[in-house]
């Protein structure tokens, strides 16, 4: 969805436009070292203060991705269709055995267990490997997302299976969930106009592909999160009034139909002339608002959610345009499609305070906004971090990492106050990508990735970063998941933030890392020396990373 946070956006898809230091002294440098695993001259020299040693020597930098394609799985997922089990792709030279498919009310249910071993010829994750996790669902506190796709994804051709092809990678590089694109037939290319919610023929692939693709990545131990547009929904034709409101349902389908009337959609919709309910949240332009007040309603697309989990394979869900109806329809929701624990997050965005072109410091009434809808879907989903991102990129853009610690010395986004339940992010589809509505600044992407993959809450790394950027973000990407992983930082992780200058930010992290960002080189006595037991473990343009092994 299209944001409106501080600069002019499209109108594309809502008709809606806004106009929118002292430094202390370092330790002594001693004899000269070689340095291992830092990329920049910057890390070498830091690494070396921190050692009380001076550096020489070359660098070195990692790998993310690697291909390893599955091969034609066709006739084994049909055999378990027909069995009336979910498929799991064969783990290395055996075949896990299919997963009994769970009632309809998941939360009485026990969580599923995928089974899956890495993929010869697949890189070695240099976090504990996926099939060292316990088995079951991953919650909140662990989950380490991959957005995997961008906006124009869907022109890439045959997604599904290009996405496939890197189950492997994707597990090694130590990615928990993977956020798909939305799965129905849709108006427009990118998924976000839905029509025919049981069609799954799409720009992104074919129904067979996705399914597939979402066994792959269950086998992987990775969770597929569907991407839900449930807000609104396309009509197939004009209804006797002349407007878009009437409905078909193509595909043959249990449950409720869906070839609804204009009863489906809310009453004020000031376009389409629906005769339900008044609209529970804001209005979209683009398309009829769908009558969440409707039980009937409800129940079918209960229905669909339903099917998605245990026909396909989706394991999550990101809400598109969580303001567009009511909280407690995303408890309702979750509660009858998903295992107790499961990974969601909504898109509800809330707009930051501006004077003029300047980020205000305090954003304490969006965080609110966020805790308020959070806590109205009864903490079943975590809600995208957008002060996060705003703060983050004013702070990095001109050199204000000040802003990066609030009033009473805390993270000043919703990561500050609900750390748990805020999907951090660097940039998205709609941020970044093609469209460029609210971009981070591009020589900063590093030290953005190195605050939401070392702090508290629920990071999520956007595809671009790891494919078309390559090099040395991808780099930085791949390590920085591995220290997280390896130290155990989780969404519920303690931060103590130790300096928060507009040239300089250091927090230390559940007592195991210490992050350090900023132009300024001097730390000070906020410097991990290797003598307290501090080793360097990341580090780069304006940032740096060390952890502290734990006995």
């Amino acid at each position: 969805m299209h944001l409106r946070f501080g600069t002019a956006w499209s109108a594309q898809r809502r008709g809606v436009s806004r106009a929118n230091k002292s430094s202390n002294s370092g330790s002594r440098l001693q004899r000269p070292v070689p340095l291992r695993r830092t990329p920049c001259a910057a890390a070498a020299s830091i690494a070396a203060r921190s050692a009380g040693q001076q550096v020489v020597g070359p660098t070195c930098t990692f790998a993310l991705m690697c291909m390893h394609p599955f091969r034609d799985m066709r006739s084994v997922a049909a055999a378990a269709r027909r069995a009336g089990t979910r498929p799991v792709l064969p783990a290395a030279a055996a075949v896990a055995g299919a997963v009994a498919r769970r009632p309809s009310r998941r939360l009485a249910a026990p969580p599923r267990t995928y089974v899956g071993d890495r993929v010869p010829g697949a890189a070695a994750p240099a976090a504990p490997a996926a099939s060292a996790r316990p088995r079951g669902e991953i919650g909140f506190d662990d989950c380490v997302m991959l957005q995997a796709f961008g906006w124009d994804s869907c022109n890439k051709g045959e997604w599904y299976v290009q996405l496939h092809s890197k189950v492997a990678n994707i597990k090694a590089a130590g990615f928990t969930h993977v956020w798909l694109p939305p799965p129905s037939q849709s108006v427009s290319a990118q998924g976000y106009l839905p029509g025919q919610l049981y069609n799954l023929n799409s720009k992104y692939g074919t129904d067979e592909d996705l399914k597939l693709l979402t066994m792959a990545l269950n086998a992987a131990s990775v969770a597929p999160m569907a991407d839900i547009v449930i807000n609104h929904r396309c009509a197939d034709e004009k209804g006797p009034d002349g407007k878009y409101n009437s409905y078909r349902d193509d595909i043959s389908h249990r449950g409720h139909r869906i070839d609804w009337g204009k009863w489906a959609i809310t009453c004020n919709d000031p376009i389409f002339g629906g005769t339900g309910n008044p609209d529970t949240g804001d209005d979209y332009g683009a398309a009829p608002d769908l009558d969440h007040a409707n039980p009937e309603l409800r129940e079918a697309l209960k229905e669909w959610m339903g099917w998605l989990a245990d026909d396909i394979g989706f394991r999550g869900w990101r809400f598109d345009f969580a303001r567009g109806f009511a909280a407690e329809y995303i408890k309702e929701y979750v509660h009858a499609t998903l295992s107790e624990g499961s990974v969601c997050v909504g898109e509800y965005w809330s707009d930051l305070k501006w004077n003029g072109s300047e980020l205000e410091r305090n954003q304490d009434d969006s965080r609110q906004r966020l805790v308020d809808w959070i806590n109205k879907c009864g903490r079943v989903s975590a809600a995208f971090d957008f002060p996060t991102k705003g703060i983050l990129n004013e702070a990095t853009k001109r050199a204000q990492y000040s802003r990066l610690r609030d009033a009473r010395g805390r993270p000043p986004g919703l990561l500050g106050w609900a750390p748990d339940r805020a999907v951090t992010f660097v940039e998205n589809h709609d941020t970044g990508s093609t469209q460029q509505h609210w971009p981070f600044p591009d020589d900063k992407l590093e030290v953005g990735y190195a605050y939401i993959l070392t702090h508290p809450g629920v990071p999520c790394v956007f595809w671009d970063h790891v494919s078309r950027w390559g090099g040395r973000l991808h780099d930085a990407i791949a390590t920085l998941v591995a220290v997280r992983r390896r130290n155990s930082i989780k969404a519920s992780s303690q931060v103590e933030i130790l300096c928060a200058e507009d040239d300089i930010y250091v927090a230390r992290v559940a007592r195991r890392l210490t992050v350090k960002l900023g132009p300024r080189f001097e730390m000070g006595k906020h410097l991990p020396l290797e003598k307290d037991g501090w080793a360097l473990a990341a580090a780069g343009n304006d940032w740096a990373v060390w952890e502290k092994p734990q006995l």
